[in-house]
């Protein structure tokens, strides 16, 4: 009779379990050294020493971008505008006095006087006219008492500008590859393994019985007399067979879950020191 116990106290289960988890501590140790060789092969040059135990990087690669800036936006074109102040309030207005524009290269520029008390005490523009490239000159006219006083303003002229484009320059924008791409760093986050054992073990007994029965006569006669003869014959055997048969079954499945790991802290710093790197200058005319 098979015992299960002693069956399965005959496995070798070292090798059975210790060789899937050594091959996933091997399979992370070559996550790891792809990582290294990839930050190695595409950020940074080749080193200058071919001794394998001494190898340095070079210097960081970067990608050149070319890209026109404004330097100075696009301005609008403006129109002129004026505004008149009042020097002198003048005295004896009974009404309001005439205010004539007049020169300045436009025309139809028109303006009306408040009074108060006798004093121009303000002049109002109601139209700016057009085509004004200077201040217009400014007339009032005279009060309508004789003892009065001249009222007197001058013109504060602000001059229209033309559309100015807007102003590029091409600038040259140098980064580190390193910080526009995702670097796999592939972490082995759970491994499960499941190891199956099935044996079936029956006994079996089988008889077998064999009888076996002969029988002959013979007989002879003749005028006078007659004989006969009888010949039997009996065997029997008896056959035992009995014996026990094992069926074992072995299986064996391995789950293993990978995960991006986060980016140590080690090579975030030397990230951090490539992005402050970065340098953005004008490109050099060509001569």
């Amino acid at each position: 009779m098979i015992h299960p116990g002693q069956e399965l106290s005959t496995l070798d289960f070292k090798n059975i379990i210790g060789g899937p988890l050594i091959a996933v501590v091997e399979a992370q140790a070559q996550a790891a050294m792809s990582s290294v060789n990839f930050i190695k092969a595409v950020g940074f040059k080749a080193g200058d020493s071919k001794d394998p135990e001494n190898s340095n990087t070079g210097d960081p690669i970067y990608v050149t971008f070319k890209y026109p800036k404004e330097v100075q936006p696009y301005q609008p074109a403006t129109t002129y505008s004026f505004s008149i102040s009042v020097t002198n309030l003048g005295s004896g207005y009974s009404k309001k006095p005439t205010v004539t524009l007049s020169e300045g290269g436009g025309r139809d520029a028109t303006a009306e006087a408040v009074v108060s008390d006798g004093k121009v005490t303000a002049i109002n523009i109601t139209s700016l006219g057009t085509g004004y490239k200077t201040a217009p000159k400014i007339q009032i006219s005279g009060s309508d008492d004789p003892e009065g006083t001249q009222a007197e303003a001058i013109v504060n002229f602000t001059p229209g500008t033309e559309a100015t484009p807007a102003i590029y320059t091409d600038m040259k924008l140098e980064v580190p590859i390193l910080t526009m791409l995702p670097i796999p760093f592939i972490r082995i986050d759970e491994t499960t393994l499941d190891f199956n054992v099935k044996i079936n073990s029956m006994e079996y007994r089988q008889v077998d019985d064999s009888f076996k029965l002969n029988a002959s006569t013979e007989a002879k006669g003749g005028f006078l007399y007659a004989s006969a003869k009888l010949n039997v014959s009996t065997s029997y055997q008896r056959n035992t067979t009995q014996g026990e048969k094992v069926n074992r079954t072995y299986s064996m499945n391995v789950h293993v879950r990978a995960v991006q790991e986060e980016m140590p802290a080690g090579l975030e710093k030397i990230l951090g020191i490539l992005e402050d790197s970065i340098r953005s200058q004008p490109v050099l005319p060509t001569s």
